[in-house]
């Protein structure tokens, strides 16, 4: 008789079971396609195609490519449960493919106009801001229960691996095969995942085994009510909401000061955004080791964020940005691991579908304005003087977040959940119902990510 294999030894789930593996890839592809797409166009603009005024350009397009994941969620949450979601996951991903597809052509066989790039943005981030929580929402119907958890983990990992690589990818790709090379290679991915997906068998919903336990007898509570009762986390999200509009400008600032400070090309903006995809993936695996309440923490890589965003403004050197812009991705991932962490503890089960969907559109919502604020001061003030706005205007949200204490109004006693947050919750799918939120930004690099 042979004995059961060690847990320690099981292969990783994307291999042992090739339903979850195919949609699993297909996130990866769509995601880096998408953030591909973002960096490289951005680049274009400030590097090729905008002779005067492309800060607010570039502004303009990364604003309009988050457009879609704030103004839809309603409309992405009716879709998700009335349709199946293996149609949804593949109609999202088809749709994208013929839209970059066409880009593609047309970039070929004339010079492509600015509008046609907006345009193309808004569709893919549209199909994407569908394609991401629906994958959430599928995963019990690809996994079994007792690997939900493993599921989630790789789905949320590899959302900041695929986005690390499609902005790797994009400015380079620009510089050497234009923006028609570019369409064609999101095109291309695109393609990929919808066959993947279309390949994949789903379980039906009553085959999961998860229950229908969504929320109580009268239903699903607003976000509005689940945050009447509870102000400590309602501060939280003000707080988070306010560094926001500060944090996410780095995705303006990058282009700017690449061209304007290091003199650079597409491989420097594709440095920069390495150390802040590094930076985030790293402190996503070692935010739990971080002592302290989730405040005093949020509140010190805030801090930490200020001082490494004034330090370019300071220094113009490639070395000093890079390594600004990975203590800043470190921070970001820190400040996500702790408070989901939180959140989880704090949020009652039932409210968690609501709160966590709808508070990733409100944390990204101020990623258009920040777009359309930095884009147009970057045509009046120097890059460098962006970044030290950006290191300004955190250091408010960092002195009250840490002021901040939890009281009895959120439910428990003061204090509880905050320490019982040392480590990190496990997001159950069932629990979320769309991809974890990272506070206080960097989900908004994948077009929504949310």
């Amino acid at each position: 008789m042979t004995a059961a294999p060690a847990a320690g030894s099981r292969l990783p789930l994307v291999l042992r079971n090739r339903a979850f593996g195919a949609v699993w890839l297909g996130q990866v592809l769509t995601q880096a396609a998408v953030r591909m797409f973002q960096v490289g166009v951005s680049w274009w603009l400030v590097a090729y195609a905008v002779s005067g005024g492309n800060g607010l350009a570039s502004g303009l397009f990364m604003a309009v490519s988050t457009l879609p994941a704030v103004a839809l969620a309603p409309v992405v949450a009716r879709a998700i449960g009335r349709f199946a979601h293996r149609s949804v996951l593949r109609g999202a991903a088809a749709g994208a493919a013929v839209a970059a597809t066409a880009l593609a052509v047309w970039a070929y066989a004339s010079d492509l106009p600015i509008a046609a790039a907006y345009a193309a943005t808004l569709v893919l981030a549209t199909c994407q801001a569908f394609f991401d929580p629906c994958l959430t929402t599928s995963v019990p119907e690809l996994v079994d229960d007792e690997d939900i958890e493993a599921a989630t983990g790789f789905e949320l990992s590899t959302q900041s691996l695929a986005s690390l690589g499609g902005a790797l990818l994009g400015a380079l790709i620009v510089d050497r095969a234009g923006i028609p090379g570019l369409a064609a290679g999101c095109a291309a991915a695109y393609a990929c995942a919808a066959v993947l997906i279309a390949a994949v068998r789903f379980r039906t919903p009553d085959a999961t085994g998860d229950g229908t336990e969504t929320g109580d007898a009268a239903g699903p509570r607003t976000l509005r009510q689940v945050l009447a009762g509870l102000p400590f986390v309602r501060a939280i999200l003000v707080c988070f909401t306010a560094a926001n509009l500060f944090t996410t400008a780095v995705f303006i600032v990058m282009p700017l000061y690449t061209k304007s400070v290091l003199h650079g090309d597409g491989s420097t903006v594709a440095l920069l955004e390495a150390s802040l995809g590094t930076g985030t993936l790293i402190g996503s695996f070692t935010g739990a080791r971080i002592p302290g309440r989730p405040t005093t923490v949020g509140s010190a890589c805030l801090g930490a964020m200020a001082l490494a965003l004034a330090v370019p403004g300071i220094i113009g050197e490639r070395p000093v940005i890079a390594g600004a812009l990975a203590v800043t991705g470190w921070c970001v991932g820190v400040i996500g691991v702790r408070f989901v962490a939180l959140f989880q503890r704090l949020v009652p089960a039932g409210d968690k579908p609501a709160f966590f969907a709808v508070m990733q559109a409100v944390l990204g919502a101020t990623f258009p304005l920040a777009s359309l604020l930095f884009g147009l001061l970057g045509d009046h003030l120097s890059a460098q003087t962006l970044c030290l706005i950006q290191a300004a205007g955190l250091v408010p949200a960092a002195c009250v977040l840490a002021l901040l204490r939890e009281g009895p109004a959120d439910g428990t006693p003061a204090g509880t959940a905050e320490e019982h947050a040392e480590e990190p919750a496990t997001t159950s799918v069932t629990e979320s119902a769309g991809s974890a939120p990272r506070p206080p930004a960097v989900a908004a690099t994948a077009g929504g990510d949310r």
